[in-house]
């Protein structure tokens, strides 16, 4: 090393010195807790993706083959098959489920019609429910013993038609919520100026309507198109011989022990996903406020014909979400379909129906819970460092960065990646592999963007002001967080608990490659009874997850009553 090199050295080494020495000691545990959360989402999220990255051009030995594995995938028409196989399904599932959900959001934002509240709820009934769960309810009513079979007039449900109408119920409450969020801020003013310069109904919607949803329109495109494109239950259940991406990825891992091409397929998949992202963040830089301090809200006015329509067509998507439901749970309580339908209570019995018994269903039990208390804490304090904290900007940015990317991984990439990284023996969290711990934070990393964004836009409500009188005042932060941010923000945090619950619960593409014997979970062991062809015990355990997941739903709502009655009496004071 030479002078100047030495120098320089010395005087960096000076200016850091220095820098420590004018931080307080609430910003050194700022710091410390900074580079900590920053290390946990490397961790978690950017070294699995890397290692994944570098086995995609390694052979199953480890050897460097560079493009060999890409050029072998890419040499296999089975393989490169599926590629159009997904994309052709995935839109026509988009097209499908975007038409439905943008009527059905209509309906409840843009009409009169009545049971507005009783057809929402019904509405995120597919949220509550794993993926698995309506293709073993479509092979009930459409499958070779079907129900209703005659209804597909010859063709299969065992294939794209079994896969679209999986995906309309997995999809449809997902995309619904972004397009009703996009239709319920209009300014009425847009409509009374359309009226007075003599423009009809029709025109009013291609002109004020639709312009003013586009964004959110977009947004819930690509949100569907990704999800369809990524799902792995549905086509597992009911795909048959059509291959997609996601079954590609685990007949390779799972059944071919071929980890190298199933990377190649895991970065494929990764790439439409990529793309929505990146289309949807930049359609929301461009998107614009629709209502301003002078808008006016829009009410609807009534309208039989158009109410009377309206109501008949949520009818018609209520009624196939609750017979898609209603299958599941009437096929798990009929004896033996189709030839005994008498009713009983002996496919709930997993002793007798699964080696593992009702061990999944408990673990699925610890695992969300668990997982809702610490991942909520986890990522609350994430928000709020990231958030309030003043100082260390390149920090705070890197972490906001890295808190994004779990939403633009599918499931099972983010699945495969953990396979290659803890599971490697040089690794000394490899420990960890198969365990509860790995499940835990592969969810809490599969679902950490959007608790992420819900806490953060919850703190920024929160005014600056009072960081600085209980800076003036002395008080430490840790204080403040938890007589101030944290109470005000309890509802934000409650909903998020119940979405990491409820996602615990369901869950499948992230946690497939990663469970043991002894950790298996409830939405594994739909997957492994059907696997078999125990699909009535497949069903009741479906059921069961949906019942769980319906109980702390319902339980969520009347607690969120009472802290909104809390939180909210300061407002009621003052007024």
């Amino acid at each position: 090393m030479n002078t100047a090199t030495t120098t320089t050295y010395h005087n960096h080494r000076s200016t850091f010195r220095q820098r420590l020495s004018h931080l307080g000691k609430e910003d050194i545990i700022m710091l410390i807790a900074l580079i900590g959360i920053s290390l946990s989402m490397l961790v978690a999220i950017i070294f699995p993706l890397f290692g994944m990255f570098s086995k995609s051009f390694q052979n199953n030995s480890g050897d460097w083959v560079g493009l060999g594995n890409f050029i072998e995938y890419f040499s296999s028409p089975g393989l490169v098959g599926s590629i159009s196989n997904s994309i052709w399904v995935s839109l026509l599932t988009t097209v499908i489920t975007g038409l439905a959900a943008f009527v059905y959001a209509y309906a409840l934002t843009r009409s009169c019609m009545p049971g507005k509240k009783i057809f929402r709820a019904l509405s995120s009934i597919p949220i509550l429910a794993p993926s698995l769960l309506p293709a073993i309810s479509l092979v009930y009513l459409l499958g070779n013993q079907g129900l209703i079979r005659e209804i597909l007039m010859g063709e299969s449900v065992y294939g794209p038609i079994g896969i679209v109408i999986g995906m309309c119920f997995y999809i449809f409450p997902h995309i619904l919520m972004i397009m009703i969020t996009a239709l319920s801020t209009s300014d009425a003013r847009l409509y009374e100026a359309a009226e007075v310069l003599g423009a009809g109904p029709v025109r009013i919607f291609f002109t004020v309507t639709l312009p003013g949803a586009r964004y959110g329109l977009i947004s819930a495109a690509f949100v569907a198109f990704t999800l369809a494109i990524t799902d792995f239950g549905i086509p597992k259940v009911i795909g048959g011989n059509f291959n997609v991406l996601a079954t590609d990825i685990y007949k390779q891992v799972v059944g071919q022990q071929n980890f190298s091409i199933g990377a190649v397929v895991g970065m494929i998949l990764l790439i439409p996903a990529l793309v929505s992202f990146a289309v949807d963040r930049h359609v929301r830089k461009k998107q614009t406020a629709q209502m301003s301090a002078r808008s006016e809200p829009y009410r609807p006015k009534p309208h039989k014909l158009r109410d009377g329509l309206l109501f008949a067509f949520c009818t018609m998507v209520a009624l196939f979400l609750l017979t898609i439901i209603g299958t599941a749970a009437f096929s798990s309580l009929v004896k033996f379909w189709p030839y005994e339908m008498s009713l009983t209570l002996q496919h709930y019995d997993f002793n007798a129906n699964d080696p593992n018994g009702w061990a999944p269903f408990f673990n699925s039990l610890t695992l969300s819970a668990v997982t809702a208390v610490v991942g909520t804490l986890m990522i609350f304090f994430g928000a709020y460092f990231v958030e309030k904290t003043k100082q260390f900007a390149l920090i705070r940015s890197l972490v906001q960065v890295m808190a994004m990317v779990p939403m633009a991984v599918p499931g099972m990439v983010l699945g495969l990646a953990y396979v290659f990284f803890f599971n490697a023996p040089g690794n000394p969290l490899n420990g960890i592999y198969g365990t509860m711990v790995i499940l835990g934070l592969s969810t809490i990393a599969h679902f950490y963007t959007v608790s992420h964004l819900t806490l953060t836009t919850a703190l920024k409500q929160i005014d600056g002001e009072f960081e600085a009188v209980s800076a003036s005042l002395k008080a430490p932060f840790y204080k403040t967080v938890a007589r101030v941010h944290f109470p005000i923000c309890l509802p934000a945090i409650s909903d998020v608990a119940i979405y990491l619950f409820v996602n615990s619960m369901t869950t499948v593409s992230a946690v497939v490659f990663l469970y043991a014997p002894d950790t298996k979970l409830a939405s594994i062991s739909v997957l492994n009874m059907d696997d078999v062809g125990d699909q009535a015990p497949a069903a009741a355990m479906a059921m069961m997850i949906v019942m769980t997941s319906i109980a702390v739903k319902t339980l969520h709502v009347f607690i969120t009553k009472g802290i909104n009655a809390r939180t909210s009496a300061w407002k009621n004071a003052s007024r």
